[in-house]
């Protein structure tokens, strides 16, 4: 895939760059390695200075970088906007926490004097240079969680970002320059992802973080398994969203069109398949049909706009794909199933609602990236778990009820990295992400994120022999 900057409202190709050879990629590596001896010393005053800084200059650039990132995959100007906000707020949020989340913590005293040591404490320390390898649909917020905490922890960062986006990648690098990061601290490559491995497999790579396919995360996971090296991966989603009986159908119906179309439905926190207990399922089928019929899809640069292109034209297709095999099988589209009358350009398609999906259905089991929503029929609480469970992936859910005991069993029963009750999956810099299944491993965000990318390290005191008495 050639590294370039390919308007998805149109079609054009606009700007595209060559790749790093050899020689850079080594001169960067080098970089990096000697980055990390000098910045790991540093202390949690001087990261934070140096990470608000960089979230100043991004509030300052707001407007702009959203407008890069609206012209590399198509998200509508007003989410871009929202994600650039979104991430300074991280970065705040980062630089006013990261000494209090890996602050030295001290065992009991019984505990210590057990072990036989004087005193011991557990402190964590920076793993070195990190390598990030990063999507394309949310391509400030995706980098911005992994490098914040990263940079706070003491570590550097090597991003290599999705092709599609390098315009991206490249403000990223010097964002980090101009907050006054050291030099080598966060670079940007500008690569294939046929580098990808050797870079991986560099001894002064330390770890790697991936948000991407699942195939992706499975070559990233084999070569670092093989180099005994720390990952994390955030990997598909096909998430549930239960609607129960006692919800408020009204704002159920109104959050899944939200749920299911943001990001022009291209997220792996979306909700996709919409499970609906019997008794509410033709009310809410009904509302969140018009919901969905009611967006406006259109230029993603102008503010009225709700859901722009698609990134790619490969993601078109592959997104019509399954929903022509669930038709075939015998689905019904609700709205929407084909791409805008009035749009000759560009890689648009409309909302979409499919109900009537079975288990032989590709959609059914693959994750749908775009607006597309698959609306099932349920009897009860336990075909509801039973349904929401029948996926490969297991990233977040959302449920909706009003019954206690009904939120205690979707929390204990769902396979899930997150259950989000009575409103939509979100993240948040203070609450973990991630997944199970094959959506992944490990997490982002929070104490645990910051944590990933630590030297977990015991620090242990023998206690003093006792004085020779002859």
């Amino acid at each position: 895939m050639p590294i370039a900057t390919v308007n998805p409202a149109t079609g054009e190709t606009l700007k595209t760059f060559d790749a790093l050879g050899a020689e850079e990629i080594e001169r960067r590596l080098a970089l990096a390695a000697t980055a990390f001896a000098q910045y790991r010393t540093t202390g949690f005053d001087r990261r934070a200075e140096l990470l608000n800084r960089a979230a100043d200059l991004l509030d300052e650039d707001r407007q702009d970088i959203a407008r890069t990132l609206t012209t590399e995959m198509g998200k509508p100007i007003t989410a871009a906007r929202a994600e650039a906000a979104k991430c300074a707020k991280a970065m705040r949020w980062y630089a006013e926490n990261a000494r209090e989340l890996l602050a030295d913590e001290y065992p009991s005293a019984d505990d210590v004097t057990d072990s036989g040591a004087s005193r011991a404490i557990v402190r964590y320390r920076p793993l070195g240079v990190v390598l990030a390898v990063m999507p394309w649909n949310f391509p400030l917020w995706q980098v911005v969680r992994f490098a914040a905490p990263a940079l706070m922890a003491g570590n550097v960062g090597l991003l290599k970002h999705a092709s599609n986006v390098p315009q991206t990648a490249l403000y990223l690098e010097d964002l980090f320059r101009r907050a006054g990061f050291p030099e080598g601290c966060f670079q940007t490559l500008l690569i294939g992802s046929g580098a990808v491995e050797n870079i991986l497999r560099d001894p002064r790579v330390a770890a790697a973080t991936l948000t991407g396919s699942e195939p992706a995360g499975r070559s990233v996971a084999a070569v670092a398994g093989d180099e005994v090296k720390r990952t994390v991966l955030e990997l598909g989603g096909s998430d549930p969203f239960v609607v129960m009986p006692s919800a408020d159908i009204e704002r159920a119906a109104r959050t899944a069109v939200t749920a299911r179309v943001q990001n022009n439905g291209q997220s792996c926190i979306a909700a996709k398949r919409f499970i609906v207990h019997t008794d509410v399922y033709d009310d809410f089928c009904e509302r969140f049909t018009a919901g969905m019929r009611d967006l406006t899809v259109g230029d993603p640069m102008q503010e009225s706009t709700d859901v722009g292109p698609l990134a790619s034209e490969q993601g078109r297709t592959d997104l019509e794909e399954l929903v022509d095999d669930a038709l075939r099988l015998g689905a019904t589209a609700r709205c929407g199933a084909q791409r805008p009358e009035k749009r000759d350009k560009g890689w648009f398609y409309e909302p979409t609602v499919l109900t009537g999906v079975t288990d032989g259905m590709r959609i059914h089991h693959e994750e749908a990236f775009g607006p597309v929503a698959t609306v099932y029929r349920v009897s009860g609480l336990d075909e509801a778990v039973t349904l929401a469970n029948d996926s490969p992936f297991g990233l977040s859910s959302n449920v909706w009820t009003r019954d206690d005991g009904e939120v205690e069993r979707f929390v204990r029963d769902l396979d899930a990295g997150g259950v989000f009750v009575n409103g939509m999956t979100a993240s948040h810099p203070a609450l973990p992400f991630g997944g199970v299944k094959r959506s992944g491993y490990g997490r982002e965000l929070s104490g645990h994120g910051i944590r990933e990318f630590c030297n977990v390290t015991t620090v242990w005191h023998a206690a003093a022999e006792p004085a020779d008495k002859t």
